[in-house]
């Protein structure tokens, strides 16, 4: 083929690997909220800046975890409470001694862009998902360490995390880069109120001039009367980055949902059942995967789309291509308004005539392998969903061997069934 451009240009998973420009300064530590895990979590902490000399960031509540703390009035405390808060003195005294070298942030309030090179996340997948909702933009690398339940999405084992994380931070790991979703949900009365905005813009300078108001040169009166639509990006729309999916669904109504769904603009189809799930290849072994959707590997580029529940027997999932737009909407007949939540998170109202806007997002999330992109996805598979567990079939020799042995016996009872009957 003499046509560069009708040549497919396919990437090999196993090129992504971890390159560290510089050398990690900044760690972020993320624990879930379980008392088994503060002793793994301290054991990090304590060799992160004892032996590495980095700056470990924490989640402000984890100061405030009354296990981690000297001045608890333990006799307002249960006596189960009083006991497992003696069990964890030596613990306590050894994150004590470290709390003034930590660096805190709240959610909601700090803002983390740029200031971390590095994650490490202690619990199960929603350590993981946590990660992904702190950094709604680039994320830094994540290695995950299994200690939750689940632990799809984590690899790492603890027992050995000082020779895992050293060889994660002299670059020896691969990586995989988890697609995300771009969501934004755009309200009824947004359009109208944009087109008022935009023709008040027009005429703001003219009417300016005109009226020769004295505020007009004010630098500090133009920041406080600017539009909401500055801050929240292009169209006033803020947006949000998911891992795992987006799902719609009828909430506590008795009916059936009816959403209408646009791909790029084109109208696809409606779904009639419980809802919709939108997700990422990662979220693929998640909610769409008890719906009945296929699981997906994370590297492969793609929109899986999955209902819930259809009253349809010929609705199957589908596969879309990554990039593409989605515009979910409730269908103008629907009997009900719908429910749209984000990675199980920030759950709202969809009305109708509002919509909601999906598109892959530019930001992935580069997961840390523990061993590759192939092995780690299959082992996550075979141990944490049982895939394709079944007893092994016997093969022919062995059956022959059956038939053989038993072959004796099985006519010296079919004479003696005929005896009888005789």
């Amino acid at each position: 083929m003499k046509n560069s451009a009708m040549v497919m240009q396919i990437q090999d998973p196993a090129s992504q690997r971890l390159t560290w420009y510089k050398p990690p300064l900044t760690v972020l530590v993320i624990k879930k909220k379980d008392s088994q895990v503060l002793l793994p979590f301290v054991q990090l902490v304590e060799w992160l800046v004892q032996e590495k000399n980095m700056v470990v960031w924490v989640e402000s509540a984890v100061l405030e975890d009354k296990l981690l703390r000297d001045d608890v009035r333990l006799e307002q405390e249960s006596a189960k409470f009083r006991m497992v808060h003696e069990y964890y003195t030596g613990v306590r005294s050894r994150f004590l001694a470290l709390r003034e070298k930590l660096v805190t942030f709240k959610d909601g309030r700090d803002d983390l862009t740029d200031r971390i090179d590095f994650i490490v996340c202690l619990g199960g997948d929603g350590t993981l998902l946590y990660a992904s909702q702190l950094f709604q933009q680039s994320v830094p690398p994540v290695m995950a360490f299994y200690l939750g339940s689940l632990g799809f999405l984590t690899p790492f084992q603890c027992d050995n995390f000082q020779e895992q994380v050293t060889n994660v931070l002299e670059g020896h790991a691969a990586l995989t880069l988890r697609s995300r979703l771009r969501c934004s949900i755009h309200r009824k009365g947004d359009r109208r109120r944009e087109s008022l905005q935009q023709a008040s813009n027009l005429l703001k300078p003219h009417f300016q001039r005109q009226s020769n108001f004295g505020d007009a040169g004010n630098p500090k009166a133009c920041n406080n009367n600017c539009s909401p639509s500055s801050a929240q990006g292009a169209g006033g729309h803020s947006s949000i980055l998911v891992l795992n999916e987006v799902v719609i669904n009828r909430g506590p109504s008795p009916y059936l949902s009816n959403i209408d769904i646009f791909l790029d603009g084109k109208y696809i189809t409606s779904v009639q059942g419980d809802g919709l799930i939108v997700s990422t290849p990662t979220g693929s072994t998640a909610y769409a995967a008890a719906a009945g959707a296929s699981m997906i590997h994370p590297s492969v580029p793609a929109i899986l789309v999955t209902p819930i529940c259809p009253h349809s027997l010929s609705f199957r999932p589908i596969v879309i291509p990554a990039g593409v737009e989605l515009k979910i909407s409730i269908s103008p007949d629907s009997r009900n308004t719908s429910r749209v939540s984000f990675d199980g998170r920030n759950d709202q109202e969809l009305n109708h005539g509002d919509s909601l806007r999906v598109t892959t997002s530019i930001y992935p999330v580069p997961s840390i392998c523990a061993q590759d992109q192939i092995s780690d996805w299959f082992d996550s598979l075979a141990e944490g969903l049982h895939w394709n567990v079944r007893k092994r079939q016997k093969c022919l020799d062995e059956l022959s061997d059956l038939t053989a042995s038993g072959s004796e016996d099985t006519l010296d009872e079919f004479d003696s069934l005929k005896i009888h009957d005789a």
